[in-house]
């Protein structure tokens, strides 16, 4: 059975306050979190551009927009190894640095052929990996009764491929191709240079002395790891699915124009990303099985419900922003859970096949549900599986997940210290 950390549960009474510092050092992360998604996701919103000026095909177009989201995702796994052996404050300045390359190369030269902005497109996903180094940082700087709330916090980052998708057309618009890349490269840069003078390791980090290959074997034995990943593929999978598809779902399968399909795509995602710290602040209260639960179910009523194809007014609405909502909280949960159940010296390995887990879980979906409206001209059978999936996370988690914890009591209320 799997243990925790090692580290002592502590209770509300005696959990000791956190420092200025640690949210000092929290608040970085997430900028730096954002700042490197904000770069990661450049691509996503310029695709029917690039589709017209350069006549790619919808395969081609998808290809394009999907290559930084698996390089990002697959990356995060040594990522979080790297990060566990010489920590945050190395491994921020140098992901954000080397993202500032290829967001360079895109805006000045290499948006101007199909291979030139796949090659482009690799690199960027380097940015997509700070989410695995992030992780582990925060983790580190709080005591574990304020983790949850902690890197809910922290993935508030994510919100940064919102502001790619509310800005990257709009400053192509006004100063031409190059602005929006221009803009991104000199905050990452900044940002680098921030973190390497400001951000600092947790006092008492622990540090693997074990070769990453070994770490990395060590790891994926643990069942959190696997528990992780399947539960992180349907929550976050399911709110990156929807960030990258609803405006074609809204305009193809409702009618409305590509401006009022983007404002309410631009609404679940901030919704789901506001509920993310408070599933990781529940968490910490009730115990995330209870917020996953909870996230799951009013998944699979959501999905089922639109499925149906209500009118969005209200029931469709009602039903995306309870799935927006619940798809966020659930994320927050499932990284409470990695904090409680990982072993200190392996949050990060942990937290870098999770999160892999959860970006390739939201490169699926939107192949799935383009190719059963193609096949049946509507996307009910697409939003059924994704009820059916989060139906089975739903019983995994009253279940194995459960057992793996020990049992609702514990964490329902953390167990306390022994005199």
């Amino acid at each position: 059975m799997l243990q925790p950390s090692g580290k002592k549960k502590d209770t509300a009474a005696d959990t000791p306050p956190v420092s200025g510092r640690a949210w000092l050092m929290l608040a970085l992360a997430t900028a730096g979190f954002a700042v490197n998604f904000w770069a990661w996701a450049l691509l996503s919103p310029l695709g029917p551009r690039f589709e017209d000026d350069l006549g790619l095909s919808s395969f081609q177009q998808s290809l394009l927009v999907a290559v930084p989201v698996v390089v990002g995702s697959v990356g995060r796994i040594p990522a979080g190894a790297l990060t566990d052996r010489f920590g945050g404050r190395v491994m921020f300045p140098l992901v954000s640095a080397a993202t500032v390359v290829p967001v360079l190369y895109v805006g000045l030269a290499g948006h101007t052929s199909f291979t030139a902005l796949l090659v482009g497109g690799f690199f960027l996903g380097i940015g997509g990996t700070a989410f695995a180094v992030g992780v582990p940082f925060v983790n580190a700087w709080f005591p574990p009764r304020r983790r949850g709330l902690a890197i809910g916090v922290f993935g508030m980052g994510m919100g940064g491929t919102a502001i790619s998708a509310l800005t990257t057309v709009h400053l192509v618009d006004a100063g031409g191709m190059a602005t929006p890349f221009l803009l991104t490269s000199a905050a990452l840069a900044a940002y680098a240079i921030t973190a390497l003078l400001v951000l600092r390791d947790a006092p008492g980090r622990a540090v693997p002395a074990e070769p990453l290959a070994r770490r990395l074997a060590r790891t994926c034995r643990l069942r959190v790891t696997w528990q992780a990943s399947g539960l992180y593929a349907v929550a976050f999978g399911g709110y990156v699915a929807f960030s990258v598809y609803l405006p074609t779902y809204l305009k193809t399968g409702y009618g409305l124009t590509q401006a009022d399909a983007a404002n309410r795509m631009a609404g679940f995602v901030i919704l789901a990303v506001a509920m993310r710290p408070v599933g990781g602040w529940l968490s910490d209260r009730i115990g995330p099985v209870r917020v996953l639960t909870a996230s799951l179910g009013v998944t699979v009523v959501g999905a089922f419900a639109q499925s149906l194809t209500p009118s969005l007014a209200p029931t469709g609405t009602v039903a995306f922003l309870a799935l927006a909502a619940a798809l966020g909280a659930g994320s927050g949960a499932v990284f409470a859970l990695v904090a409680l159940l990982a072993p200190a010296d392996q949050v990060g390995s942990v937290t870098g096949i999770v999160g892999a887990a959860g970006g390739l879980g939201g490169f699926v979906p939107p192949l799935v549900m383009g190719s059963l409206y193609g096949a049946y001209g509507s996307y009910a059978f697409g939003l059924v599986l994704l009820g059916l999936v989060s139906l089975t996370a739903l019983a995994f988690t009253g279940t194995g997940v459960r057992s793996a914890v020990g049992g609702p009591g514990r964490l329902a209320r953390p167990r306390p210290r022994r005199p």
